[in-house]
């Protein structure tokens, strides 16, 4: 039997459904079965392989802007800049940016504007990143259901007696190994 008939005989035995008609996943798991080749796959090796460059840079500035960390450390500049140029720099007349902190208000209109849709292209990534993990977890689902399904056959073309000899010459095995 060729391997397309044989995929097909599985698909219609297994899923009730021509090979044809499968989706991606479920061609994938039946072709694993007929290699008898295992399905697993790591789902976060595969979103690292198809992340761009822009596409880590995105996770790094979410991961460090998104921190406890940033928000303590960028408070406390905030404070500073504040802090100085309102007392400090305002005695000797060197004010850069005098109460209402104009040039600050800008400085931080700019980062929400840049900061905003990285943070939401890290987001994005993130949900692709689901997505992949859902669909390799369903492979490995189905494929555990068709592997136990396959079994059951097996089970119950086998006749009776086949089987309680078969269950006997284990349990001898195991005897004479102890």
């Amino acid at each position: 039997m060729n391997s397309t008939a044989h995929l097909n005989d599985l698909s219609l035995r297994l899923l009730g459904r021509a090979y044809d008609n499968l989706d991606i996943e479920e061609s994938r798991v039946l072709e694993a079965i007929a290699a008898r080749a295992p399905s697993s796959r790591d789902a976060a090796d595969l979103g690292d392989a198809q992340a761009s460059r822009g596409d880590r840079l995105a996770d790094r500035v979410a991961a460090v802007g998104g921190s406890w960390g940033f928000i303590i450390v960028f408070t406390l500049v905030l404070f500073g800049w504040m802090l100085l140029n309102s007392e400090v720099l305002q005695r000797f007349g060197l004010a850069f940016d005098p109460y209402p902190f104009i040039f600050l208000n800008l400085m931080l209109s700019t980062l929400a504007a840049v900061q905003a849709p990285i943070i939401m292209m890290s987001q994005n990534r993130q949900a692709a990143k689901d997505r992949l993990t859902a669909s390799v977890d369903y492979e490995i689902n189905l494929r555990a259901e068709l592997e136990i399904m396959r079994l059951h056959e097996k089970l119950d073309q086998m006749p009776f007696h086949e089987l309680r000899e078969k269950v006997d010459e284990l349990c001898d095995r195991l005897d004479r190994k102890e």
